[in-house]
């Protein structure tokens, strides 16, 4: 008996599979299609080439002898000499934690404060309540550290309006912007005063990414104000609080320079000398020169990067995603 053989029916015109093999497109040709799109990134390439990888390359100084009357290549090469100067120096150490003072004063008291004013923003209803506070607090941002401090100056100072105030009723003169023992307090309030507007900006961005369906979900199922905001809100901002706090602890040698510079005189170098104002008066107007001021500012970036790696890596263990999610 044959044995039988059965074949499937051939496919209809309309069923057959068509395989669409895509080349992969060479670089001349990725250019010749992507080139409008590559000839609007080149204003930013040029700017970070200008003003980040041509002065990084010039880190390299921070192991020379260099000077600017000699030609690059004639400058010695010296190792880490110039560190061990940077060490050595009396007045680093003190500067140095100065710096970690003011910087952890400003992540405790001024990052939360800008969650809770965007979070106070966030809950007001009337738009044009919403729009007058916003203007009242973001405004300061924009204004320079002499404005600030003469405003401080004028309302806070020996001659400034508290003090006739307190005069006036028979008090002393109280001057808090010349007083060593108050101006920690007096530069969160400036901070507060100039900067809680632009966190508050960040913050307020990310809220407005929350689905509005479910704090009405949560609403019908009878949640109070409080458990919205601690169980939709503050899950729903908690990447950005986590990406802009690792950001924070990067930066946490960097406090800034025209705050302090501005009231060294008043308050005295010995509590106003941080990382910032030590590397402009020992290399840019000092004797040091450039190399000892490149070493400092290599040293604080190496730290910060440093710290940037590991609070990124304890948000991943935590399961935070981080600067980037891994993979």
């Amino acid at each position: 008996m044959a044995a039988l053989q059965t074949s499937a029916p051939p496919a209809s015109p309309g069923q057959e599979r068509r395989v669409i093999v895509r080349r992969k497109r060479t670089v001349a040709q990725r250019f010749r299609s992507d080139w409008p799109l590559l000839l609007m990134t080149l204003p930013a390439m040029a700017q970070l080439a200008v003003f980040f990888y041509w002065p990084s390359a010039w880190n390299i100084i921070a192991f020379m002898d260099y000077s600017p009357h000699r030609a690059f290549w004639d400058n010695p090469l010296v190792g880490f000499a110039w560190f061990e100067r940077l060490f050595a120096n009396p007045y680093f150490t003190p500067a140095l934690l100065n710096t970690l003072k003011y910087s952890f004063a400003n992540l405790l008291f001024l990052f939360p404060l800008s969650i809770i004013l965007a979070l106070v923003m966030h809950s007001v209803v009337s738009t044009k309540v919403r729009s007058v506070f916003q203007s009242i607090v973001y405004l300061p941002y924009f204004f320079s550290w002499v404005l600030v401090v003469t405003v401080f100056v004028q309302t806070l100072g020996s001659d400034g309006l508290v003090s006739n105030w307190l005069l006036g009723l028979g008090g002393d003169r109280l001057s808090f912007t010349s007083n060593p023992d108050t101006f920690l307090f007096l530069a969160w309030l400036q901070w507060a005063w100039k900067d809680a507007g632009w966190g508050m900006i960040i913050f307020l961005a990310a809220l407005a990414s929350i689905n509005p369906s479910l704090y009405e979900a949560a609403a019908v199922d009878g949640a109070s104000r409080w458990r919205r905001m601690w169980h939709i809100t503050l899950p729903g901002i908690r990447p950005v609080i986590v990406l802009l706090l690792i950001l924070h602890i990067g930066g946490i040698l960097t406090v800034g320079f025209e705050q302090y510079q501005l009231q060294r005189d008043a308050i005295g170098y010995q509590t106003t000398e941080v990382l910032d104002t030590f590397i402009y008066y020992r290399s840019v107007i000092g004797t040091e020169g450039p190399s000892f001021g490149t070493a400092a500012g290599l040293f604080k970036g190496v730290i910060g990067l440093i710290l940037v790696l590991v609070a990124n890596n304890v948000a991943h263990r935590l399961g935070e995603q981080g600067i980037y999610q891994k993979s």
